[in-house]
Parts: structure tokens; C-alpha cells; sequence
């Protein structure tokens, strides 16, 4: 009796891989686009999120710093590094235990930026007076005008601002990822369908 012989398996195209990378990259950018608007929606939520994630990666960075350091104990550097890890470790304990906290003092620094930025913008803008003056005047104009509107409700504004900041960075990079997943997608197909015309013909 003839061993049974199983059907022979094509192999993959090459584009195939490809399509499929590029896909899980357009999934990627609908989950931080979802992501996104959801938390512009529940910005309040969004901030306090945004701040338990910034305090976890503090006192994860200073754990595997604190880890390091010991590994390295007998280099000039030890003793810097074990500082440095007890502060992210301390500042990440802070910023779990405090998140409205860390939000208003955050949101503090982040006006001040705006403020300080769209000054010297104002005034590089009208003194260099290059081609994008006009731009430049613009930027800071809406610089100063968002550390004030940030810096008159404060600290209420802390409770939206970074929520928001950090819903719409989600939001802007998840539509990259997603054109690029799509994009790409859509070139390799492309391209295999050009390759294989010239077969098609024959």
C-alpha cells in the first residue's frame, strides 16, 4: 500500500509577510486612535491614567537602575548611579501616591513652558524679522494665550490638560501608524500585482 501522500504546501509569497507587518501596524494605530478618543472624552480619567503610568515607569527605571548599580558596584560611577536610582524610585512612590498632585504640579510646569516659549517667540519674531515672522508671531501668540487660559484656572486646568495632551498625542500617533499600515498595504499589493502582470499575459 502507497504511504499516503499529503498535498504539497505552496509557499508563501514574500509580499505576504510584508501585508501582514504592515497590518498589524494599522492595528496597532486603531487601538491608540480608540485609545485617543476615548480620552478625550474622559480627559479626567486620561490624566490620572497618564499619571499612574508615568509614576510606574519611574520605579520601574529606578528598580532596574538600582539593579544595575549593584551589578556595578566596584566602578567610580556606583554611588551616582545608586542616587539617581533612589530618586526615580522615590519620585516614581511619589507620583502613584499623588497622581492629582503630580497632575497640578505638572500642569504648573507645562504653562510656565508655554508662557516663557511664546515669549521668546514674540519677541525673536518681531526682532530677527526672517521670512516666518509671521509664523513665528502666531506660535507664540498661542503660546501666551494657552499659559494663560491654563495658568487662570488653575489648578481645576490640571485636572483636563495633560489628559488631554496625552489623549491627543495618542490619537496623532495612532492615525500615523494606521496611514502608514494602510500605505504600506496598499504599495505591496501594488507592487505584487505589477509583478505578476507580465506573468498573467503569457
Amino acid at each position: 500500500m502507497a504511504p499516503f501522500k499529503g498535498r504539497k504546501k505552496h509557499p508563501e509569497p514574500p509580499e505576504a509577510g510584508i501585508k501582514r507587518s504592515f497590518g498589524w501596524v494599522a492595528a496597532l494605530g486603531a487601538i491608540l486612535v480608540v485609545g485617543g478618543l476615548v480620552g478625550l472624552f474622559y480627559v479626567g480619567f486620561a490624566t490620572i491614567t497618564s499619571m499612574l503610568l508615568f509614576g510606574w515607569l519611574l520605579l520601574v527605571g529606578g528598580v532596574v537602575g538600582l539593579v544595575q548599580a549593584v551589578q556595578n558596584r566596584n566602578t567610580n560611577f556606583f554611588w551616582l548611579a545608586l542616587v539617581v536610582a533612589a530618586l526615580y524610585i522615590a519620585a516614581g512612590v511619589v507620583v502613584i501616591r499623588n497622581p492629582e498632585q503630580t497632575a497640578a504640579a505638572l500642569t504648573m510646569f507645562a504653562a510656565l513652558l508655554f508662557l516663557t516659549g511664546g515669549i521668546f517667540r514674540l519677541f525673536g519674531g518681531m526682532v530677527v524679522r526672517g521670512p516666518h515672522m509671521v509664523w513665528t508671531l502666531i506660535q507664540g501668540a498661542i503660546g501666551i494665550l494657552l499659559a494663560i487660559l491654563v495658568l487662570g484656572n488653575w489648578p481645576e486646568s490640571s485636572l483636563y490638560v495633560i489628559g488631554a495632551f496625552f489623549s491627543l498625542a495618542l490619537l496623532f500617533d495612532g492615525l500615523g501608524l494606521l496611514g502608514a499600515g494602510l500605505g504600506g498595504r496598499r504599495i505591496v499589493g501594488m507592487v505584487a500585482d505589477a509583478r505578476d502582470a507580465p506573468l498573467t499575459r503569457q
